[in-house]
């Protein structure tokens, strides 16, 4: 018994053909509520080869966004994102190494300097000499977590609702992870939690939501977690951040972390939107493009 629930790999992987195919399926589905893309960039780094797309946007000759999706998610997330960030920026999307998408894990990431490693090779493959960071969830810690460590091609980070970065998870959302994250538990348990990360929200259907299920289901991630930033960390960050908090959200205590952002980020700007849950980027894309557009303008108008 110990020996089946063993993972053999030391990476990522898929548990099947069929699981994989699955997981395409619902993946391509997804991406059709996406703008087609410009370009579509299979980066090869230390850890893994990474799946990079471009959107031309407004504003060609400014510094790009790149926007880093959730756990378990990819770049089909950002879909009800696209249109009005595409009329601020031209964008990258990303899809995180070692979680179920199009990139393809080659090394072991086992420590939050790894992250930092394979995203700052991603950056340095780019053309551009600098870009703005936007990061949800988990994409969030990945973004600051990079800036705190390899910040040269940054210009700025913007973080929706991140996990582990101005405080610790909530009891309530480690409890009702730890049955979602079991791949052979029924599937109304992973939809369960996405449902509720989004404070009720209906999720059957949503092709985002299916995507994100047929990945926790078929995919096996082999990734360290995310360590919390310190305060030492965020007081050093010379980088502008802006802080967007979901204020109803279940994954952390909002207040607390609105409030350690605010004592510890400078430069920063710290916005609380009060209704929003964890799933902020779906139930707000229009105020968080123009929060963006104005705090970029500041940056490099």
């Amino acid at each position: 018994m110990l020996f089946a629930l063993r993972s053999p790999s030391p990476v990522g992987y898929f548990t099947s053909a069929a699981s994989q195919d699955r997981f395409l399926a619902a993946y391509n589905r997804a991406m059709a509520d996406m703008p087609r893309p410009d370009r579509t960039l299979d980066l090869r780094t230390s850890y893994g080869v990474v799946r990079v797309y471009y959107f031309a946007g407004a504003a060609p000759a400014a510094v790009p966004l790149l926007l880093l999706p959730g756990r378990a998610s990819a770049s089909p997330v950002w879909a009800d994102n696209m249109p009005a960030l595409l009329g601020v920026r031209s964008l990258y999307t990303i899809d995180l190494l070692g979680e179920p998408g199009m990139s393809i894990q080659s090394r072991p990431i086992t420590t939050a300097d790894d992250h930092a490693r394979w995203l700052h090779e991603v950056l340095l493959a780019l053309p551009e000499s600098k870009v703005h960071l936007l990061g949800m969830s988990i994409g969030g810690w990945t973004a600051i977590n990079l800036a705190v460590r390899q910040p040269e091609k940054i210009a700025s980070v913007t973080v929706l609702d991140p996990v582990m970065t101005f405080n610790n998870l909530s009891v309530e959302a480690i409890v009702r992870s730890i049955p979602a994250s079991v791949r052979w538990f029924p599937k109304a348990w992973r939809d369960s939690f996405a449902s509720w990360t989004a404070n009720g929200a209906p999720v059957k259907d949503v092709p985002v939501a299916v995507m994100i299920e047929a990945g926790m289901q078929s995919y096996v991630s082999k990734l360290s977690g995310p360590v919390r930033i310190t305060e030492a960390q965020l007081t050093a960050l010379n980088i502008p951040v802006l802080a967007i908090i979901a204020g109803a959200s279940g994954m952390h205590d909002s207040a607390e972390g609105a409030e350690t952002a605010r004592r510890l980020l400078e430069p920063g700007v710290v916005k609380v939107y009060p209704e929003a849950s964890h799933a902020i980027n779906g139930e707000y894309p229009n105020e968080i493009a123009a929060d963006i557009s104005g705090f970029l303008g500041r940056i490099d108008p």
